[in-house]
């Protein structure tokens, strides 16, 4: 693995991450903000609050993007960034650039949600797609006209898998073109992808992407890391998985560790940038109650590849990780909407400031770009 696996490595320990070289090995979270303008085109606000995270010192040796949609199709946040446009390219080229100026790195998070969207967020109030025609119980699309319940779903024909395929490949084309270092592959938090890997969602009785089969359920991903990583390099392509992660819509698959596993074998002969991998409840328990064995997972990936953890991880619990080599880098999430030096404050020991939810989206620009480093003034 990437790391020495000694106890001398620390979040400010610099890596070599696939192509993308890291300062350190503290990595910002994707955080979906809702702060894209009209098209869903980044905007020069977003561009400072990213680069305001990208101080090699003080900051993220390593930034994801806030989830990016792949298609309109893919949609189901109405103000978060997409990467299928002119617009959209251009608008994200003045976020990297100033992450790069900034001494910064960024990748983007490539994203398409499923079933997790809303007839309002779809070209002529089409369906959203998945692998099952069931409903996402318990989810809401953020759209025009606020949160609303998400509308049923069109169950996807095999036959539309590989275009769907294309265009995550073309995605990543763009996010190297508007300049990004690299891109993340979504695979967790219940939407497309993971849409196809849980039992307790696809439904489907046969064919290539069947849910009866471990080999149908991780088709579209294996389909997609690969194409991915023949668009942009592999060495510059990451996946993100939350295996044991309960979700509002459905529990998680019910052969969780031998999917996954199976996964990261099919994908083993790739040098992937990295693997991130979500240990357990999404912003909650880091036990969930669904035993896992993440060691285990992690044996199935390539040497090169480098090993991301995120989950309620404290400076503490980062150093220990790292030390002990369970770990290359550490993802950190909400404590970077507030701390935009957040490197500094765990290396020191200060106090994180606390961001209350109502600044976690849009629309408006208050509680994006406007909090003060350690030492300084409220930003008015």
């Amino acid at each position: 693995m990437p790391s020495d696996s000694s106890s001398s490595v620390t979040l400010a320990t610099p890596l070599q991450l696939g192509e993308i070289a890291l300062a350190n090995r503290l990595v910002m979270a994707p955080l979906t903000r809702n702060r894209a303008g009209p098209g869903n085109v980044p905007t020069p606000l977003m561009a400072l609050y990213y680069a305001q995270r990208s101080d090699p010192l003080d900051g993220a040796g390593l930034i994801v993007s806030e989830a990016t949609h792949i298609s309109v199709q893919g949609r189901g946040y109405v103000s978060a960034p997409g990467l299928h446009t002119a617009a959209q390219i251009a608008g994200w080229q003045g976020v990297t650039q100033a992450v790069h100026a900034a001494g910064g790195r960024i990748v983007a998070q490539l994203w398409h949600v499923g079933r997790a969207s809303h007839v309002d967020l779809q070209d002529g109030g089409a369906a959203p797609v998945s692998s099952t025609a069931r409903a996402a119980a318990g989810r809401r699309a953020f759209t025009p006209s606020g949160l609303q319940a998400c509308s049923p779903p069109r169950a996807l024909a095999d036959d539309e898998l590989p275009g769907i395929v294309a265009d995550y490949a073309q995605a990543a084309r763009n996010a190297l073109e508007a300049g990004f270092d690299g891109v993340e592959v979504h695979g967790a938090n219940g939407y497309l992808i993971e849409q196809f890997l849980r039992d307790t969602i696809n439904d489907r009785p046969d064919g290539p992407y069947a849910g009866s089969s471990i080999a149908g359920r991780i088709r579209l991903l294996v389909d997609v890391v690969r194409a991915v990583g023949a668009a942009v390099g592999a060495g510059r392509t990451g996946l993100r998985l939350s295996p044991n992660s309960p979700l509002a819509d459905a529990a998680p698959d019910s052969q969780a560790q031998a999917l996954h596993e199976a996964a990261l074998q099919a994908l083993a002969d790739l040098p992937l940038a990295y693997v991130h991998v979500i240990e357990g409840q999404t912003g909650g328990s880091r036990d969930p109650g669904l035993a896992f064995d993440f060691a285990a997972l992690r044996r199935c990936t390539h040497p090169e590849t480098a090993w991301m953890v995120n989950n309620g991880y404290t400076g503490s619990l980062a150093a220990e990780a790292l030390a002990e080599g369970r770990a290359d880098l550490v993802a950190f999430g909400k404590p970077f909407i507030a701390n935009p030096d957040l490197g500094r404050r765990l290396r020191e020991g200060l106090p994180l400031a606390a961001a209350e939810s109502k600044h976690f989206y849009g629309p408006g620009t208050s509680g994006l770009a406007d909090w003060p480093r350690w030492g300084e003034a409220a930003m008015p």
